[in-house]
């Protein structure tokens, strides 16, 4: 069996499905993008009393659970079949929003450009526990608001195979970017076959989507780009201090999220998620690693579910300020009850700061603690050692197991061996490799792992025209920044990762 965890009840997930069904259909949802507030009422919703917000009743959110598939999958650059999103399996994803990055050459805290930018795809493609990408943070010193998030997104397919989460700035800036993806792809029939993203749509609190989150909602559905719908559900500030209470907020908005979706296309792929935080009562303050946050995350998972649909959570992330012990602590526990929740997409690892700040050297000790917690939940069963009783008779007669057939034949898959960020050697043997700490161990590894980044191709002309749809949403004729070459000079090349070499797709 596998490992798993659920902390709500069936009967009480019934209650919370009710509660928030109740709050849908007589207090209803602020919808302030015309266009999509159109398309509801045009297929039939009605507005409350004032007229100013819409109404779903239950029928209707029962009928969009009903047609919303319980899986997907997402595909690479090439249009080769890369994660699905279902069920159990567990993703994890860098995280999301950061307006920073802590240098790892300066150990300082500063605006991010194209260069750290790229240095952290670059980073990212090769790491094993990474599944797939996200625009992690932005690029917000050298490149134009209004095109910023089609810039990361051009990074991030010229530089990477893998596929990519991601989400428009502005209220018209899916479309840009759906073309940019279409142009991996035969045509637009093919990238919603295919999809290469998810987009992230965020609930704005108190049962309010905003202009942008409804464009940008209504946009991704009609190009087939599968969304997450994300509640940022502040515990005692915007929603119930108590965790039922907030689930029942929580599951509100993104079942609202869900059914505008369904009623748009029928079928569309829609990520149950969230990134729930909790308002510190002394610090006022939004922490997102807090273990009531924690709890929703898994409590609305539990109510997801039980729905069949796939989910996504902001976990594995620290609030923290540096690589230190509350960034290593605050990581692991969210990675660790992330994958035995079993949650699909799970958006944190390289962030610290209330998501506001980016570290290339957290996000290679997240990839390593990501792998220990997948490593956890991996169903356990016989394989070969029942009946035990000959292991037991070769132990006592060689007086260990190290060269026993079983161990020769099961250690690779059965033990989990960090790569060089993570000490485990003995003090004698740390002492001789120059006692490095955590921090020295994480900077030369980013060092090292892109030394060993291999540049993929992209070709010339499909380049140019990335460019031009980027250029096309600039008010400056300004160029666009220069993109970095891959420089291999900067170390020598002797970290070596645990698992088995990159297979590259092309």
């Amino acid at each position: 069996m596998r490992p798993s965890l659920n902390i709500v009840s069936p009967e009480l997930i019934t209650q919370i499905l009710d509660e928030a069904k109740r709050i849908l259909s007589e207090i209803g949802i602020e919808v302030r993008g015309q266009a999509l507030r159109q398309r509801l009422l045009d297929y039939g919703l009605k507005l409350d009393p004032t007229g100013e917000r819409v109404l779903f009743s239950a029928d209707v959110v029962e009928w969009a659970i009903e047609v919303a598939p319980s899986s997907f999958t997402l595909y690479d650059r090439a249009g080769l079949p890369h994660a699905e999103l279902g069920g159990d399996k567990v993703h994890f994803v860098p995280g999301s929003s950061g307006l920073h990055v802590l240098d790892h050459r300066t150990g300082q805290t500063r605006l991010a450009n194209t260069a750290d930018f790229t240095e952290y795809v670059r980073l990212a493609d090769g790491l094993e526990h990474i599944a797939y990408l996200a625009t992690a943070f932005s690029t917000n010193d050298d490149i134009e608001a209004a095109v910023s998030d089609a810039w990361r997104l051009y990074l991030c397919l010229t530089n990477s195979h893998k596929p990519v989460v991601s989400g428009a700035f502005t209220e018209h800036g899916v479309p840009r970017m759906a073309e940019m993806m279409t142009l991996f792809r035969q045509d637009r029939t093919d990238l919603i076959a295919r999809p290469l993203s998810i987009f992230t749509i965020t609930a704005t609190g108190n049962f309010r989507y905003s202009e942008d989150s409804c464009q940008n909602l209504l946009d991704c559905v009609e190009w087939g780009i599968p969304i997450e719908i994300v509640p940022v559900t502040l515990m005692g500030l915007i929603a119930p201090v108590t965790p039922v209470g907030a689930a029942v907020f929580h599951t509100a908005d993104v079942l609202a999220g869900l059914t505008m979706a369904q009623i748009v296309r029928p079928g569309a792929p829609v990520l149950f998620g969230g990134a729930p935080a909790t308002f510190h009562m002394k610090a006022a303050t939004s922490p997102m690693a807090a273990i009531e946050a924690l709890h929703l995350d898994v409590a609305y998972t539990a109510v997801a579910k039980h729905l069949n649909l796939p989910t996504q959570a902001y976990m594995a992330l620290s609030d923290g300020k540096f690589l230190d012990a509350q960034a290593g602590a605050e990581t692991f526990a969210g990675a660790l009850l992330a994958a035995l929740a079993g949650i699909n997409s799970v958006s944190g690892p390289g962030m610290l700061d209330y998501v506001l700040v980016f570290s290339l050297e957290k996000l290679v000790v997240d990839n390593d603690l990501c792998g220990q917690a997948l490593h956890f939940v991996q169903e356990m069963k016989v394989k070969q050692d029942l009946p035990t009783i000959d292991l037991a008779r070769q132990l006592l007669a060689e007086q260990h197991l190290i060269t026993a057939d079983h161990t020769l034949a099961h250690w690779p898959q059965s033990l989990y061996l960090p790569d060089g960020v993570i000490d485990r050697q003995n003090r004698e043997s740390w002492q001789k490799a120059g006692s490095l700490t955590l921090a020295e161990r994480a900077k030369t590894a980013v060092n090292q792992r892109l030394a060993n980044y291999i540049p993929i191709h992209t070709d010339t002309r499909l380049d140019a025209e990335l460019r031009r749809l980027i250029q096309s949403g600039m008010e400056t004729d300004k160029p666009l920044p220069i993109v970095p070459k891959h420089d291999a000079r900067e170390t020598s090349v002797t970290f070596t990762p645990r698992t088995r070499r990159r297979r590259f797709r092309r």
